[in-house]
């Protein structure tokens, strides 16, 4: 379409003259080409400047009208007047059309759009237009793709403008169309939500009926469309700066939604782990991995579903060693995350969880069991390669400088336990550098702890040369045997 023969203020003055006076019935007749030229102007952001307030008004006008001749079709699907109803929502994409345009980088238009009061006829076609489920066709998809386009643009940068979307969207709006089968009304969709949330809005989800829904549908929609960026960024810069948020969709998703949760906060700790952060901005990171570190201490025996060949790709299970990792990457941060270690029963089921698992490789050839063939092809892409290194490291992070746990460890049995699984296993790479980490953390400072390794060198159950290949000896000083580092002067008994 060429460019526009007359100025913005003509085309304004045009349009304010139709809006007035034009019957409904004429309406897209007249006002369509002054709009449509209007649209083309404010490519340009020189023309952007030129729009009034009068202007807008002149839109809700429009809409008005529009909103009440969707509503009567809505109200009658059996109506006879497709043809009518098409000429509307061409006109009324248009006009959508054109403020997403005027709204582009322009705060004055976004103002003007907010006073007037263009939000609400606005929500309340698009509400309409969702309805229109006998109805389906491109002048309909254009209509509200243009409309979700225009709220978007709307409050990109303006906060008074995301109060009134808000007020007026949540939660219908964005329900609707966060599980519409149009992909491109998803994704503008998302755009304004992620747009629209900040901290207090992300906490309305929890007060909400329809919030923890909301969510859920976010979720969802990172499972069902992996190239939405929109829709992960909602998840990882606003849902997991809430862990209650967090919690609630948690224990309502399916096992692949937990997946793709924990996967998504995976990818954002490494971010958290190297900011400088005050130790307000970590309550919320250190809450929502104490949840986690709950969901572990819960559910983590189904790891055990990994002895059968038959279960390798167990989601649950596999749920069990994501948030391994996760609490092996956070508690290894020992300044931001040093909490976890107080966590209800996480020590003691850390110890009993590699006492199952490394009973069930003995018991039975698998996953668990210490495997020497120096070849890694049959297990190198099983899940559980790793598992006991991983909990062995977990176990001398939550030991570290804390004599309460390095005590609990010691009443479980669990120095014998790590011990045992310091040789070379090919299923648990790099278990021996893990198991000497443990062991150095369970006796530094702790003479009991200490007497455990001493008795079991006099007893001959741990021989000198294991503690020599961990840089530990046993030396005896007035009739008693005391560990100490071979890299240090002496280890305290």
């Amino acid at each position: 379409m060429a460019a526009p023969s007359q100025s913005v203020p003509e085309l304004t003055a045009r349009l304010s003259e139709i809006a007035r006076s034009s019957q409904r019935a004429d309406l897209e007749l007249v006002a369509m080409t002054p709009i449509q030229s209007l649209t083309i102007a404010f490519r340009e952001q020189p023309n952007r400047e030129e729009a009034t307030q009068s202007l807008f008004e002149s839109f809700v006008h429009i809409l008005t009208r529009q909103l009440a001749e969707i509503e009567m079709f809505t109200d009658n699907p059996d109506s006879n007047g497709n043809g009518q109803l098409e000429a509307c929502l061409r006109l009324t994409a248009e006009c959508f059309r054109c403020l997403r345009n005027a709204c582009i980088q322009c705060g004055k238009n976004q103002s003007h759009g907010r006073i007037v009061g263009l939000t609400v006829p606005t929500i309340q076609i698009l509400q309409f237009l969702h309805g229109l489920k006998h109805f389906q066709n491109d002048t309909l998809s254009v209509a509200f793709r243009c409309g979700l386009q225009f709220l978007g643009n709307l409050v990109a940068g303006n906060e008074e403008s995301k109060h009134i979307v808000w007020k007026n969207a949540f939660p219908d709006l964005f329900l609707n169309y966060l599980n519409h089968s149009d992909k491109k009304a998803v994704t503008y969709c998302c755009m304004v939500l992620f747009t629209c949330l900040n901290a207090e809005r992300t906490a309305d989800l929890l007060n909400h009926t329809k919030g923890v829904e909301l969510a859920e549908s976010v979720i969802k929609l990172c499972r069902r469309e992996p190239e939405l960026d929109w829709a992960f960024l909602i998840v990882t810069d606003q849902f997991l700066k809430c862990p209650d948020l967090v919690a609630a969709i948690y224990t309502e998703l399916n096992n692949q939604e937990r997946i793709i949760v924990l996967d998504l906060i995976s990818a954002k700790l490494s971010e958290i782990l190297e900011s400088p952060a005050s130790s307000d901005e970590l309550t919320a990171p250190v809450r929502m991995m104490q949840f986690l570190a709950g969901c572990f201490v819960e559910k983590c025996m189904a790891v055990l579903k990994f002895t059968s060949a038959t279960d390798e790709k167990d989601e649950e299970a596999l749920i069990v060693i994501k948030l391994l990792d996760i609490l092996c990457e956070t508690t290894s941060n020992h300044e931001k995350f040093s909490y976890l270690q107080n966590s209800p029963g996480l020590v003691e089921t850390a110890v009993e969880l590699l006492y199952q698992t490394h009973l069930a490789g003995k018991q039975n050839r698998n996953i668990f069991s210490a495997s020497q063939s120096l070849s890694l092809t049959h297990h190198a892409s099983h899940p559980a390669v790793g598992f006991k290194a991983h909990l062995i490291h977990l176990i001398g992070n939550l030991c570290y400088n804390n004599t309460e746990n390095q005590d609990k460890v010691r009443e479980l049995d669990g120095i014998p336990l790590i011990l045992d699984n310091c040789s070379i296993d090919d299923n648990n790479p790099f278990v021996n550098q893990w198991a000497v980490f443990a062991i150095r953390i369970l006796t530094e400072q702790n003479m009991k702890n200490q007497e455990v390794i001493s008795q079991m060198v006099h007893q001959g159950t741990a021989d000198s040369d294991m503690l020599n290949n961990m840089a530990l000896q046993v030396e005896e000083r007035d009739g008693k045997l005391y560990v100490k580092s071979q890299r240090k002067s002496s280890t305290s008994p």
